[in-house]
Order: C-alpha cells, then structure tokens, then sequence
C-alpha cells in the first residue's frame, strides 16, 4: 500500500521524538467510525488522553486482515480524509461477546457518560450499519475485538 506522503512525514515526526522505534517498523493507518464527525470526535477524546480503547467486529477483520489490530503494534490514527492526528500502540486485545463487554471496558473508549449502557447503545448502532455492509446479523452475542491501546504522540496534555 502506498501511503500518502502527509502520513509518512507524520511517522518520521513520531521516530525523531520516539528514537526507540526505527523508521522502516511496520504501521497501520486508519481512522475511527464511519462519518466525518464520528472519527473527529473519537480522535479527539485520544487526543484529550480520555479514550485509551475501541472495539471492532471480528467480521470486519476477517473481511479485511489488514485493519485487524496487532498486539504491541504502531497505528496511526486519522481524521475521515486521511489527515493523519495521531501514533498509538496497541497494547491489549480480547475477542469476546457484545454482551459480555464490561462497564471497564465501556469506560476506557471514553465515550458518552463512560456507562456500560451508553457502550451497548452506541455501538449497536455502529455495528448494525457494518453489519449491514458486511452482509451480517447483528446479534448480543456477535464478536468484538476489544483493543486497548496507548497514546504516543503526540503526546496528551
């Protein structure tokens, strides 16, 4: 994949600030949500050290292998355009029911009033439409990858 040459002086920035990580590691790039403004808002709460966790539909990553979170790896978060905003690493991943995600969880992807009821509601909503592209069912008991990560640059205030 080429990537466009905004993201790639975005991730040279983050290895002359990280000179831990060398230049030729491997990265993902990809946005939150599904519009506009859901990624704008999702990448700011990261920004804002508020959102340390997202969740995904195991379908989505056997639909496409290459946005699957890796464990320990790089990614760089953009707006919906490809704007490239932050580096996060991810640093735990669970695959588990959509009713057996907890209030825990709920409150690390910093969303809403942080509840494990809001979680539930929002993102029933979100996984309905991928369900709906995907060609899914949409269930309580479909599976969700889990993903916690952490911010790395910039650096939150």
């Amino acid at each position: 994949m080429k990537l466009p040459k905004l993201v790639k002086d975005f991730w040279e920035k983050f290895c002359l600030a990280n000179p831990e990580v060398k230049k030729d590691e491997d990265y993902q790039v990809w946005s939150f949500g599904d519009s506009d403004e859901l990624a704008d808002e999702l990448y700011k709460l990261v920004l804002e050290g508020k959102k340390t966790a997202t969740a995904s539909l195991v379908w989505e990553n056997e639909d496409d292998p290459t946005n699957a979170p890796i464990l320990n790896g790089y990614s760089i978060v953009t707006d919906f355009d490809g704007n490239p905003k932050c580096v996060i690493k991810t640093t735990k991943i669970e695959t588990k029911p959509f009713n057996e995600v907890d209030e825990l969880f709920a409150a690390k992807e910093g969303e809403g009033d942080l509840s494990l009821r809001y979680w539930r509601e929002a993102h029933l909503k979100y996984f309905t439409r991928k369900c709906q592209e995907l060609g899914k069912q949409p269930s309580e008991a479909m599976l969700v990858v889990c993903e916690e990560f952490k911010l790395l640059y910039p650096k939150s205030k």
